[in-house]
């Protein structure tokens, strides 16, 4: 029997909508070929609904993000719509809160031909994992403010770093298993400053002392971000606090090329969200040139996490041949967005990695 599945869509604020068409048709074309079917649910949220409604996220969106088999979301804000306490719009960060989605994955792989600011032509391939759900975003927006001082509170519990670490190692176990990696986890912390990192290594530890066959290694955030310069291939899988995720998630993006090549999941016990890492550009947005890259490869790894929670292998092997035929079309060179140094449009992109699919 078909399986059929529910995807919640979002398609964002800016250049949100341009590259959620793109992914979305693709997606529909390879599910028509195969043992799968994809519905789609579209969702309102983001800073131009919460400008026409007062609302950032409505009620009847979280329900039906929740109801879902897997939510798809496109880049969301705005920078000149903000909330009465000067932060920006974020759906995005409510959903992962709402849906416990503790791991944030995200992938940096540096593809033969692909223009980088490494000068290496070492391939690059490893996944940083973001939680993504507490650390320094635990009190967003409702941090403390007084005259002279202002606080926030950063939170680290066993409830959520434990399933994280988890979640790391079989990970790592998997990427093994599949000749992608040598089977390795870094806890990038800041354990010698801070107690509650010291507790989020502590943690760590215990559940590497489950994994001898995983190594398992510590980074500090300063040093890691270094090292992801000089010597990117030296990692595997990376597994950190939310504040240190978010800033080393774009510098794994800048060794890629640029945001436009930056997928993403943010994955829970039960749910899963998938988005580019970039934010919405306003500045380009109506204009038919943003990069649909990320966007398609956050949906390849979206049919990738369906099709291991449902034990459906057309859909891993419709996840691999996107990323492949993206890999074809950056690896060529021939059709590039002008964050890549080309002059392609949206439409073009598209257009090339459909025939790479071919």
């Amino acid at each position: 029997m078909t399986k059929t599945f529910n995807i919640a869509v979002f398609e964002g604020d800016g250049i949100g909508p341009e590259i959620m068409a793109p992914t979305v048709e693709l997606l529909a074309r390879m599910a028509a070929g195969s043992g799968y079917e994809l519905g789609w649910t579209h969702l309102p949220a983001g800073a131009a609904h919460y400008a026409k409604t007062g609302e950032s996220l409505p009620a009847a969106s979280m329900d039906g993000a929740r109801a879902a088999d897997a939510i798809l979301l496109s880049a969301m804000g705005l920078p000149s719509i903000r909330y009465e306490d000067g932060t920006e719009i974020a759906p995005q960060i409510e959903l992962r809160k709402a849906l416990t989605l503790f791991a944030g994955v995200r992938p940096v792989t540096i593809r033969p031909g692909q223009p980088t600011p490494l000068a290496t032509d070492r391939p690059v391939d490893f996944v940083l994992i973001r939680e993504s759900t507490e650390g320094l975003f635990y009190t967003q927006g409702c941090g403390e403010v007084e005259a002279d001082e202002a606080r926030e509170t950063l939170r680290i519990t066993r409830e959520i770093s434990e399933p994280l670490f988890r979640f790391a190692f079989d990970m790592a176990q998997a990427r093994k298993a599949s000749g992608q990696g040598p089977g390795k986890v870094t806890c990038v912390d800041k354990a010698n400053v801070f107690r509650a990192f010291a507790f989020f290594r502590e943690m760590f530890d215990a559940e590497a002392a489950k994994h001898p066959e995983i190594e398992a290694d510590h980074a500090y955030v300063d040093a890691t971000a270094l090292w992801m310069v000089e010597r990117p291939w030296s990692f595997d899988v990376m597994v950190t606090e939310n504040m240190f995720g978010d800033i080393l998630s774009d510098l794994g993006a800048g060794l890629m090329g640029g945001l436009g090549l930056a997928p993403s999941a943010d994955i829970g016990a039960d749910h899963a969200v998938f988005q580019p890492c970039h934010g919405s550009a306003p500045d380009i947005a109506g204009q038919g040139v943003a990069n649909p890259m990320a966007m398609i490869l956050s949906g390849a790894m979206m049919l990738e996490w369906l099709a291991g929670r449902h034990d459906v292998p057309e859909m891993a092997a419709d996840a691999a041949r996107l990323r492949d035929a993206v890999d074809r079309v950056v690896s060529e060179g021939h059709v590039r967005t002008r964050d890549l140094g080309g002059s392609a449009g949206t439409d073009d992109v598209a257009r090339a990695i459909q025939e790479a699919l071919a």
